[in-house]
Order: C-alpha cells, then sequence, then structure tokens
C-alpha cells in the first residue's frame, strides 16, 4: 500500500481470498461446527496484517450475506467477530514477525479463545435482537453449546495443522504483491 492506496493486485487478492473463504464455508455448511474460516482469517490477518485483515473481514461479512441470505443478526455478529479477530491476529503477527513452533500452542489457545467468544457474543445479540424470553434465551443458550465445542475443536485442530502452511503460502503472496 502505498500512500493509503491499494493496489489492483491487491484489491484483486483481496477478492479471491474472501471468495475462498465464502466457498469453503458454503463447502462445510452441512457440517455443523466445522469450519476453516477461522484459520484462513487468523493466518491471512497474521501475514497481511490488520488493516487488510479488516477489509477482508468485512467484505466476507457482506457478501456472505448475498449467498447465504439476509439476516441483520448474522451481519452484526460477522462484522463484530471477523474484524476483531482479524484485528487481533494482524496485531499479534506484526508484534511477532516471525512465528516459531513453541509460539503454536498460544497462537491456537488465542484462536480457541475468539472462536468460543464467537458463539457467546450470538448467544447475546440473538436473544437480545429478537427479544427472547429468559427462558428462550436459556434454551438458546444451552442448545448452542455442543456446535461451540465442535467448533473450538475444529479450530484447535485446524490451526494446529495448516497455520505454518497457510503462513507459509500467504507469506509468499504477500511478497509477491510488494515486489
Amino acid at each position: 500500500m502505498q500512500n493509503g492506496a491499494y493496489s489492483a493486485k491487491e484489491c484483486a487478492y483481496l477478492a479471491v481470498f474472501v471468495a475462498l473463504l465464502l466457498a469453503t464455508q458454503l463447502a462445510l455448511a452441512v457440517l455443523p461446527g466445522v469450519e476453516v474460516v477461522t484459520v484462513l482469517f487468523v493466518s491471512y490477518a497474521f501475514v497481511f496484517g490488520a488493516k487488510r485483515g479488516v477489509l477482508a473481514a468485512t467484505a466476507f461479512s457482506l457478501l456472505r450475506q448475498l449467498v447465504f441470505g439476509f439476516s441483520p443478526t448474522v451481519l452484526i455478529l460477522y462484522l463484530v467477530y471477523f474484524n476483531a479477530l482479524a484485528a487481533v491476529f494482524g496485531t499479534v503477527g506484526k508484534r511477532m514477525k516471525v512465528p516459531v513452533v513453541k509460539n503454536l500452542p498460544w497462537l491456537v489457545g488465542l484462536a480457541c479463545v475468539c472462536t468460543a467468544c464467537f458463539s457467546l457474543l450470538d448467544n447475546v445479540l440473538t436473544p437480545l435482537w429478537y427479544g427472547y424470553s429468559w427462558r428462550a434465551f436459556q434454551v438458546y443458550f444451552t442448545a448452542s453449546l455442543t456446535v461451540m465445542v465442535s467448533q473450538v475443536v475444529c479450530t484447535a485442530v485446524s490451526v494446529t495443522i495448516l497455520f505454518f502452511p497457510l503462513l507459509r503460502i500467504f507469506t509468499l503472496i504477500n511478497k509477491w504483491l510488494h515486489r
């Protein structure tokens, strides 16, 4: 980025990355709790930084509404969560520069906490938006726990296995974009 302007290459790459996010989410939508969007965002933001990560998160959140249908609670949830996730890992990536394997448990743990926060945020946002009764809130919260646990386990496994390979890929792309 030069003087706040993104090159056509960077914009095209951002579009391809968002398309990848949407395609993977669509492909895995039939499996509750199974997702790779988190590991993609975590590694992307780690390499490209918070600003580019937030741009990708916003584009993904908005375009997801076209693919899966409009839902105000999902839009708010995705805008808040994925922008925060991108900001957190973009900042961590900037400070850490070169991650080493000894930092992987810490990074996996952070990704898992963020994933749990996604479900917890939804457990507050949806009942408030739709005016659920206390009993309906309890049922909604309880029903979400199994999905939350499977998402956290999926995040732990996917970040453990895919973080470093994706980091290498995104680092190569970042170098290519800025040569």
